[in-house]
């Protein structure tokens, strides 16, 4: 039968999602436990693959299994077997065709920054640090620019895969919770280290390294270099991947 699952990780101490030899990965540390579980080999499709350092609340997988379990015994017997900085949160079966990457139609991330003067020990892992003063009212600003259709080809690798760099952004606003600010992005897909260059190219206007004009002239296309740097890996979470249907209803 067909199964998609939802997981849950930490990503601190993880090469990222996609397996690689020597590595320790998302993708690696699953399939192994799956197989200890279903007693064979398993493939998996993934919603997107995240970087080194970059955590997971919704993540999605889809893959087959021969088995006479259960899908909620799957996720309860693979996520016993799982370090316990990831796990298997819900497993359910899905028609034959489903792919968790092909399939979803909308995927959302948060970014977490501590700006403070004072770091966070509690919030290391999992936010950003900058200890600089920024201006909120510039960087919500820079938020809901990001909002519609755009060229982000200025805030992925130049020698990336990607061939279409247009992206139409549903959700994009800053809020703020005393000493932690949030930035909540949302669209139907992204481009490789999209997320994390613009939240350091905005945090550039906020700091008033960069003028508002030359962020906005970004969103229209231009060279990766003419943007800011990536900020930190722990402070993003892949937070939601949104089908046609409630798959976990």
């Amino acid at each position: 039968m067909k199964l998609a699952g939802l997981v849950e990780y930490d990503g601190a101490r993880f090469a990222g999602w996609a397996a690689q030899p020597d590595k320790r990965t998302v993708e690696g540390v699953l399939s192994e436990a799956l197989w200890t579980v279903l007693r064979r080999p398993v493939k998996l499709g993934v919603a997107g693959r995240t970087d080194a350092g970059v955590h997971a609340g919704g993540q999605v997988v889809s893959f087959e299994a021969e088995t006479d379990l259960p899908p909620s015994r799957i996720a309860y017997k693979a996520t016993a077997v799982l370090p316990e900085d990831v796990a298997l949160r819900r497993c359910v079966a899905v028609p034959e065709a489903f792919d968790a990457r092909r399939d979803a139609r909308s995927r959302g991330y948060e970014y977490r920054v501590v700006n403070d003067e004072v770091r966070s020990p509690l919030r290391r892992l999992r936010a950003a640090y900058e200890p600089r003063k920024m201006d909120f009212g510039l960087l919500a600003e820079t938020g809901e620019m990001v909002r519609g259709a755009h060229d982000f080809s200025a805030f992925t690798p130049s020698k990336g895969y990607h061939v279409r760099f247009g992206r139409v952004i549903a959700e994009s606003r800053w809020t703020r919770e005393g000493d932690l600010l949030l930035y909540r992005i949302s669209a139907d897909s992204f481009l490789y280290g999209m997320v994390r260059s613009l939240v350091g190219t905005m945090q550039e206007v906020a700091r008033g390294k960069r003028e508002m004009g030359d962020f906005e002239a970004l969103l229209s296309g231009g060279r990766r270099q003419d943007a800011g740097p990536a900020a930190p890996s722990r402070g993003l979470t892949l937070v939601s991947v949104g089908y046609d249907e409630d798959l976990w209803r």
